[in-house]
Parts: C-alpha cells; structure tokens; sequence
C-alpha cells in the first residue's frame, strides 16, 4: 500500500483546514486592527446597533460597477433611505436572509426606501448567478478587491459577510446589522429611519457613530 510522505500529509490537512474556514459560516473578518483585510472569521449573531441623529457617521462616497456593469454611487441615493448589504454567493446566510430582504424592500419601496447591494471578494460569474436565482430586485455593486468594506473602516465598517447598513436621507450610518437579518429587524430599523425628516438640526458626520451611544436589538 503506498504511503505519502509526512510533508504531503501536513500539506494536505493544512488544505482542508483552510477550505473548512472559508466555507463554514461565511461571516468573515473583512477588518483587521490596522484597516487591511486578513484571514480571521468573526461570528456575525444579527444584533442591530442603532445610531442616535446626532451620533451617526456620515457615509464615505463610494461609487462603482454594478453586476450589470452600470455605474453606481451612494451620492446617486442621497434623499432617500438606503439599506446597503453586504454579501457574497458563498455565503450561506446570504442565500437564506436573500428573501427577507427582498420582503422588506417591497414592503416600503414606495415610502422611499432604496437597496443596494454589495457583492465582495466574489467570482463574478456566480454573483450573477445568485442575484438570477433569488431574482433580486435592486443592483448590486460588484467589490471583488473588498474596498468598499475598506472605505467604512473610519466609520461603522462592516465585520462580517453578511452585514446590512441602514443609511438615512442625508447620508449618514444609521444602523447596522452583523450578521443575518430578520423581516422583523430589518422591518423595525427602516421603518424608524422612514419616520425621521429629511433634513436634522444635528451636526453632520456626528462623532464617529460610537456603539457606546446608540442602542444593541437582537434579532427577533
């Protein structure tokens, strides 16, 4: 019986390991301490934070191609709510939330309320696929680099694939969701954010959307 070499043995586990991290759970560590992207895996449990007016960061001007190779912006939003998510077709609870959000887009697209999606760190070719078979209605920015989740690292970046940010009429974070969302969570975090006026007496930018100042909900 032939036998390998304990070299190839230690490659070969070292392989499996490695595909087991990237495939298990799919909430991946897109942010290290030092704003690059590394190789940790951070658990995203659904808990909502929510951002008071006055503490709320505004939102970094990010713009690109979407899946269908038009040009997109956050700028192209502003006046309207926007619910920005984050997910990739690897990532199992990208396809299970993928209805919900569709649910809650439907439900109050016609009180103002925008979706766009973020595909990162993705083969192309199958984030197409998985926007055809969930018939997602709203565009996704294509981020196979990963350099929108960069771009929020200053402000409220997002930890884990999938995360959902809810971004109010002028730009600014208003919540954000680690981990697979609710209708009922997401429901209620938009819906707050529907209800507020298009234009604050409060500063814009706030200070940094510190978690400390707003409020956690867990997923319902």
């Amino acid at each position: 019986m032939p036998c390998s070499p304990p070299g190839a043995r230690v490659r070969a586990a070292a392989a499996l390991a490695a595909l087991v991290t990237l495939t298990a759970g799919c909430a991946g560590g897109l942010e290290s301490e030092n704003g690059t992207t590394d190789g940790r895996y951070i658990e995203g449990d659904g808990t909502a934070t929510e951002f008071d007016a006055d503490d709320r960061s505004t939102a970094p001007d990010i713009e690109g191609e979407t899946l269908d190779g038009d040009p997109v912006s956050l700028a192209d939003y502003r006046g309207d709510v926007l619910v920005l998510n984050f997910w990739a077709s690897w990532c199992g609870p990208c396809r299970s939330e993928a209805p919900v959000l569709d649910e809650v887009y439907n439900d109050h697209k016609d009180a103002g309320l925008d979706f766009l999606g973020v595909n990162i760190k993705d083969n192309e070719t199958a984030a197409r696929a998985f926007e055809q078979a969930q018939e997602v209605p709203y565009p996704s920015l294509y981020d196979q680099p990963g350099e929108v989740s960069q771009a929020f690292r200053d402000t409220v970046p997002p930890q884990a694939v999938p995360t959902t940010l809810v971004i109010d009429r002028e730009g600014r974070i208003a919540a954000r969701v680690i981990g697979e969302t609710t209708y009922n969570q997401l429901t209620g975090l938009v819906e707050t954010v529907l209800a507020e006026g298009g234009e604050s007496d409060t500063d814009e930018g706030g200070d940094g959307g510190d978690p400390a100042a707003a409020g956690d909900r867990a997923p319902e």
